[in-house]
């Protein structure tokens, strides 16, 4: 009796599933990820690096170029038509050899073809030598304002752009010569500023051309002199230039010009028509290809 009166005990067990480790799912996940965006930046890659006329020749091969617009016969590929005249069938309204056969009038490549790849390349040029040469600009510009030495001689400068190319000129004012008279010798205000200037040619790897120039009497008229003074002070300018860093074999021209092209047209006798003139000169055009013989 006393075994019988003994609680009877039921143990229940519970099974957990689902935690623990959860497996490498994640994983598999994480690499279709990655996968999946080398796709995409190569796919960016790849229509960047190609031509319009590649891109349309990939557009065309992936077209479905078996379907058929002909409303003839079953619709099925040959599209009610027959290959042979001489078939049980017509011929239909349009030739199915023709029909299958991929476009190729935009893909060939002729002299258009060539002048309109020479006129972007021209184009892109231009515009990467329209920016180097205004940053070049605004840093002889920053360089000037930056030294307390070349704040006054900084009004001697005047820099625009020509159709030749970036033009730096070193003007006379009234009592502020950069050279003395009759001298072919720059003086100290001039080798202060050819040097400051040479900071800015040495940014671009164009050639550069310097010419001297002087002023008319004031009677207006031209002294004989003054062809070979003007010449002897481009010179002059040339060997400081140097001297301060500029390769010689950039120095692509030294002229003199006398008054034979004055500043200020109104009055060719000021003093602001004695100058040099520092031409960094603009690149060559791309030649096309039938040009180069």
């Amino acid at each position: 009796m006393a075994n019988n009166d003994r609680p009877i005990l039921i143990k229940k067990v519970k099974k957990v599933s689902g935690g623990g480790h959860h497996g490498g799912a994640w994983k598999v996940a994480y690499a279709d990820f990655v996968t999946a965006m080398m796709a995409f930046f190569l796919l960016m890659w790849l229509i960047n690096t190609t031509s319009p006329e590649q891109k349309a020749g990939v557009a065309e091969y992936f077209a479905p170029a078996t379907v058929s617009d002909s409303n003839s016969g079953a619709g099925g590929i040959l599209g009610g038509t027959a290959l042979d005249d001489n078939g049980a069938k017509s011929a239909g309204s349009t030739a199915i050899m023709q029909q299958m056969a991929p476009d190729t009038s935009k893909n060939q490549e002729g002299p258009n073809a060539s002048a309109s790849v020479t006129d972007s390349l021209q184009e892109a040029r231009q515009k990467r030598e329209e920016a180097e040469f205004d940053s070049a600009a605004m840093s002889l510009k920053q360089s000037l304002q930056s030294m307390p030495e070349l704040a006054e001689l900084s009004k001697n400068i005047i820099v625009d752009k020509t159709p030749e190319g970036l033009r730096i000129q070193l003007v006379d004012q009234e009592g502020r010569s950069l050279f003395a008279e009759g001298s072919a010798v720059p003086n100290d205000r001039a080798r202060v500023l050819l040097r400051a200037i040479t900071k800015t040619l040495n940014q671009l790897p164009n050639r550069v051309s310097i010419s001297g120039h002087t002023s008319a009497d004031w009677k207006g008229g031209e002294v004989d002199s003054d062809w070979g003074l003007s010449a002897a002070r481009a010179d002059g300018s040339r060997k400081i230039l140097e001297a301060s860093g500029v390769a010689k074999d950039r120095v692509y021209q030294i002229s003199g010009k006398a008054n034979s092209e004055p500043l200020y047209l109104d009055d060719p006798s000021l003093p602001g028509n004695r100058r040099i003139a520092i031409v960094l000169l603009r690149e060559a055009p791309v030649l096309p290809p039938e040009a180069a013989f």
